[in-house]
């Protein structure tokens, strides 16, 4: 039987999302990419020359990466698809091997509002960046423990006979995971260095994550679902990328930002309170030769679209959701609206999202907070405080956000592949 397009698109996305099982592997994944498909890499630290139209990119901490390319004209403003490489996980500490009652277990904290309970009695492994000298040099290399490593276990109903009536979680009691025994004290340094092909103790320093192993899968009826780790925000990272590479626009400078660190509040270098996007920018103005003022100009007729995923009303608690604006999985792009701005749409913004999927004709639905629940935020009004443009908060519907395994629709990967390139087409100005 022949597939669809829409189900070969969300079997493509969820292959990258795979193997991008942190954000420094998300980048290095989209680097590779971008180079297969002609991009010149930058780099922060050195001179940058643009003056040959094309695709370009530049790294920021091996977790952040803004793409551009540059059509040789003139452009009137920028087309900005921002979206964020991390997701909610458990992070390890330093010297993080506890031995207790036979027992090894790592000592982890948590990274970003993760539900706890999907974390338990699940295949588990370390993944990250560490840092080694080569060549009397520091040196930044990825890494990934591609087997079943850890586990964190479940207490036994019988020990804790109100387990199913609610548990408050301790991270620092409950959500260690079991490494080994007593005589796997001081070999996960070992593993780590024999991945990477160097010698134990030569590691420097490093950011490692634990990571679900389970693969993603297609489920449902028809298969009408998706589920997978990472859903957010990885699925709009890699449509973006796919609508990117995909779309022609001279008029206007097109450009997908990933930014890291959206679930710990974005404020790092590398996270959107940073200046890592004004500063690409800047960069970029002055390779064209324009002033000050017509680098505001050029700001002024740009839009943003920030990118992240949506909660799909839940069919046990629908009374979370709006009485009337209740998205759907495969129901196709979800508009956000918030009072309290923590989504940025407004009725310009909310007006640009609705003529391109009404010119392409892309399904919409919308999404507000119930008014007595409260929401989350993402990266378009943290985005805006450092490039202020005309920014609409999107995403796609999905279940179980913050789970180490997340729900989404199968159908509405295509969506927003679709929608991302047709708004890095769009030309219109406001």
């Amino acid at each position: 039987m022949k597939k669809s397009s829409k189900r070969n698109a969300a079997e493509r996305i969820l292959k990258k999302i795979e193997k991008s099982v942190t954000a420094f592997h998300v980048c290095a994944n989209l680097r590779e990419e971008l180079l297969q498909n002609g991009f010149t890499e930058l780099r922060e630290a050195e001179s940058w020359d643009l003056r040959k139209p094309g695709g370009y990119f530049v790294m920021r901490n091996g977790s952040s990466l803004i793409a551009f390319f540059l059509s040789g004209k003139n452009a009137a403003g920028y087309r900005v698809f921002a979206c964020h490489s991390d997701s909610p996980s458990l992070r390890l500490k330093e010297a993080p091997e506890i031995g207790q009652e036979g027992y090894i277990r790592l000592n982890v904290e948590k990274y970003g509002g993760l539900l706890c309970a999907p974390w338990f009695d699940r295949p588990l492994s370390v993944a990250g960046r560490v840092v080694i000298e080569e060549e009397g040099k520091l040196s930044s290399r990825l890494v990934n423990i591609e087997r079943d490593l850890l586990l964190i276990p479940s207490l036994a109903i019988h020990m804790n006979r109100e387990a199913n009536e609610g548990y408050k979680y301790s991270a620092q009691k409950d959500m260690l995971p079991v490494f080994g025994d007593a005589e796997d004290k001081g070999k996960l340094s070992a593993i780590i260095a024999e991945a990477l092909g160097v010698k134990n103790g030569e590691i420097l320093g490093d950011d490692l994550f634990l990571y679900v192993r389970q693969a993603p899968s297609f489920w449902g009826a028809r298969e009408q679902y998706i589920s997978s780790p990472r859903l957010d925000d990885q699925e709009c990272v890699w449509c973006g990328l796919e609508g990117l590479l995909a779309s022609k626009n001279d008029a206007f400078t097109r450009v997908l930002t990933v930014f890291d660190n959206e679930e710990v509040g974005s404020s790092t270098k590398q996270g959107a309170a940073g200046t890592f996007f004004a500063d690409v920018l800047d960069r970029i103005e002055e390779a064209q030769g324009r002033s000050a003022e017509q680098r505001q100009i050029a700001i002024a007729n740009s839009i943003m679209i920030s990118a992240d995923n949506a909660h799909a009303v839940h069919p046990a608690h629908v009374d979370k959701a709006d009485l009337v604006n209740r998205p759907h999985m495969n129901g196709g792009i979800v508009l956000k609206f918030s009072a309290n701005q923590k989504y940025t749409t407004d009725g310009v913004s909310a007006g640009v999202v609705r003529k391109i999927c009404r010119d392409h004709r892309i399904p919409l639905q919308v999404f507000v907070n119930h008014s007595d629940v409260a929401g989350g935020s993402t990266l378009g009004n943290i985005s805006g405080t450092q490039v202020s443009m005309i920014t609409a908060d999107i995403g796609l519907a999905q279940l179980a956000m913050h789970s180490p395994y997340e729900t989404a629709g199968t159908d509405d990967v295509e969506h927003m592949i679709r929608f991302s390139k047709a708004f890095f087409e769009s030309k219109e100005i406001i």
